[in-house]
This record gives structure tokens, sequence and C-alpha cells, in this order.
């Protein structure tokens, strides 16, 4: 049996196979982790006396616990020393982390590239993996903060910490992940609008040329992605006869089946196009002219480029003054509508997300959606309180006499009830 002395800090003494005691110091530490730390030396010590294997709960607890412990143990014979430790370095675990996955499009590469710079100005590039704690995680928020970033942009670029050391985690290079509990909270609430009919009318009409008009009517009212799903968008893909579009995806195109969704040709879209195609050139080949595509479609994958800038201009232009997330919102709208006239499943298989991402990022409390609840409240207190009055005026007065006359007894009842 092992024991515990707290004579120059903590000790665990115990026989050894010999005649002396042996000690495994401790130095400061409470009494309860002493203990649990005596009670696993005292197996160790009993498995090593019977040449059997350590018990699996203190086979794991010796798995997980520090190297200086683990040498302290080991040099007493109790288990065998660990072998050296693979040291994994910052900016060449996530070199390799980014480099093995194939899976996902260089687009999303691009963006992981922001993150690694904060992350690797933060915490140096030669950082060793293992010395990063919950501590460092706390102050990596703070330094996150300090740059002044949207929100949202905080917490996709500490997201990429959490997956960074999330997957060395899974190789084992690192004990526990210390950004798995690291938050930061952002809020969509001021970037969401509704775009009205009324406003895109305005835009259309300030649009400089008919591949503007395009643009818009495609993303308001076909709910496609902008720049990505509008720019790819083909004459060959559109069906007049049968009131539909193909619509390319490139965001989703190493999914299977996910390559392509067909779109209801939307008369608000029907029209504009059609007008389009008898302006565009002999032998074009996508809807709007295909140099927006050579800007915006980069090696690393779909960006804005000029598009956001010049589509804000014409919203000026228009009287109006631009939202936040111009086409996301354009999108949303869309979202928005098409959910009040079919069933949910079917707006969000047309614009190629499902029903949770609509419910998320997409749909829109409106104006419109208060004013109605509103109107509908109003007319049921109206009619609730004309039932009332007209049950108050139907009230069956009864002559004076029958107001105060006597009870009948429950046996006289039964006799009437029965003669019914």
């Amino acid at each position: 049996m092992a024991s515990i002395s707290t004579s120059g800090g903590r000790r665990i003494l115990y026989l050894g196979s010999g005649k002396g005691r042996r000690k495994l110091h401790l130095g400061t530490m409470n009494a309860k982790t002493a203990a649990s730390v005596k009670l696993h030396v005292e197996y160790l010590h009993t498995a090593r006396l019977a040449n059997q294997p350590a018990p699996p709960d203190t086979a794991r607890w010796l798995a997980g616990i520090d190297d200086a412990l683990h040498d302290k143990i080991a040099g007493l014979g109790l288990c065998e020393p660990r072998a050296p430790r693979e040291t994994a370095t910052l900016q060449a675990f996530i070199d390799q982390y980014v480099e093995s996955r194939g899976d996902v499009k260089a687009v999303t590469k691009a963006a992981w590239r922001q993150g690694e710079q904060s992350l690797v100005a933060f915490l140096g590039a030669d950082r060793d993996l293992a010395t990063v704690t919950k501590g460092d995680a706390d102050d990596y928020i703070v330094y996150l903060r300090s740059l002044d970033l949207a929100s949202f942009t905080q917490k996709k670029r500490l997201q990429f910490a959490k997956t960074i050391f999330r997957s060395a985690l899974r190789h084992k290079l690192i004990a526990e992940n210390p950004f798995a509990d690291a938050k930061i909270t952002a809020s969509m609430a001021n970037r969401k609008a509704m775009i009205e009919p009324t406003d895109i009318d305005k835009i259309l009409a300030a649009c400089p040329d008919h591949n503007w008009r395009c643009i818009t009517v495609l993303a308001r009212y076909g709910g496609l992605r902008c720049p990505s799903e509008v720019l790819s968008l083909r004459w060959q893909d559109i069906d007049w006869a049968a009131g539909k579009m193909l619509v390319t995806v490139p965001k989703l195109e190493h999914l299977e089946g996910k390559a392509t969704r067909e779109v209801p040709l939307f008369p608000e879209v029907r029209d504009v196009l059609w007008d389009a195609h008898q302006l565009a050139p002999d032998g074009a080949v996508y809807v709007v002219d295909e140099r927006f595509r050579r800007s915006a479609n980069h090696r690393d994958g779909w960006k804005n480029c000029n598009l956001s800038t010049t589509f804000k201009k014409i919203i000026r232009r228009a009287g109006l003054e631009p939202w936040p997330k111009v086409f996301h919102n354009l999108r949303a709208s869309r979202a928005t509508e098409l959910v009040r006239t079919f069933p949910s499943h079917v707006a969000a298989a047309w614009l190629g997300h499902t029903e949770a991402i609509a419910d998320k990022h997409y749909r829109r409390v409106t104006d419109d959606d208060w004013n109605r609840a509103v109107q509908k409240t109003v007319q049921l207190g109206a009619e609730i309180g004309r039932n009332a009055s007209r049950s108050k005026r139907s009230r069956v007065e009864f002559p004076q006499e029958f107001s105060t006359c006597e009870s009948v007894p429950e046996t006289e009842w039964a006799t009437q009830d029965s003669n019914l």
C-alpha cells in the first residue's frame, strides 16, 4: 500500500520490490489530485509485481498525464518511458492541413488563408502546438477584437483556429484542443434587409444596360447566387417553352448531384431575359456579358470583384441607400417571398439550399408579415366584440315570478326527466 507524505511537498511513498521505500515527488498538488495519483501508482506497482498490464482505467490515466509526471513514474520503473514526442509547429501544420484538404474548393482555402494570417501573427509561425493553452485561446479572441474586424470575420477566423487544433488533436499531436470552448458571438440582425419589388423597379430603371438588369432580376427574383450562379447562366440553359432555367451551381459542383438545379422562369425574370436575348450579340454564350465572368472568376474561385461597388452606385442612382450584403439580401428576399406561396421544401429546392439553412440565413420577417398579423388580430377582436354584443342582446329575460322560484327537490327533477 502507498501513502502520501506532506513533508517538504507532497510525496507518494510505497514499498518497492526491494526492502527500501520508493518516493514519487508530486510537488505542489492538491490533496484530491494526489489521492488519485496514489491510487494509480498502487495499481501500476501491483501490475509490475505480477508482470501484468495495468488496468484499463489506469492505462488511460497514464496516457493522459503530462510528460513531467510520466517521466517521474517511468523513472521509478512503474511504466515504460514515452517515445520522444513529434513536435508540430503552427505554420508547418497549417500548410500540411490545407494541402491535404483536396475535398474543399480553392475559394475556401483562400478564405482559410485569412484565418491563417491572424493565427500565425498572434502565436508565431514556429510555435509548438502542444504549448498552446486555453489562456492563449482567450487572448486570441481579444486580439481579433483589437483588429476592428466585423464580428462575422472574427468568428470565421476563430473557427479556422478551432479547425486546425481539432485536426491536431485527432492526429494525437496535442492532448486537448485549447480552442474547443472559445466562442465569438456574431449577429445577423443588423445585416438583414427585405428588398421590396417597388425598390427593384427603381433600380431596374437606373441600370445602365441589359446586363445589369439581368444581374438584378436573376439575383432578386431568380434567387441565384451572385456572382457565381448569375454569371454562369447560359442562353442554352433557358427553356422558354417549359418555363424553367438550368442553373449551374459552382459552389456545390464538387458534391454529387449538386452541380445544377432547375429554377422556374418566373415572369419577373422572363421578361427581362427576353429583352436581353434580343440585344445579345450573335454567338453569345452567357446571359450576362462574358467580361463580367472573366473579371469575377479567379484561380481561387468566385469573387464579387467590382460587382458590389458598381451595384451600390446603381442603387444610389435609383435614389435608395445601399443595404448590407447587397446580393445576399436580394436572394434572401426571394427566399422569403417564395415560402409564402409554395411549400417550404419546394422553395428551398429552387434556391439550392436546405430548409434549415433557409431559416437560419435567408428568410426574413417583413413589415408585410406584421401588417397582415395586426390586421387579422384587429379583425378577430372586432368579431369577438360583435359576438359578445350579439350574445348580450339575445339573452333571454325571464319573467319576474321565475327569478325567485323555489328550488325543486332532486327527486322531482328525476321524475320529470323520466317523463320527457
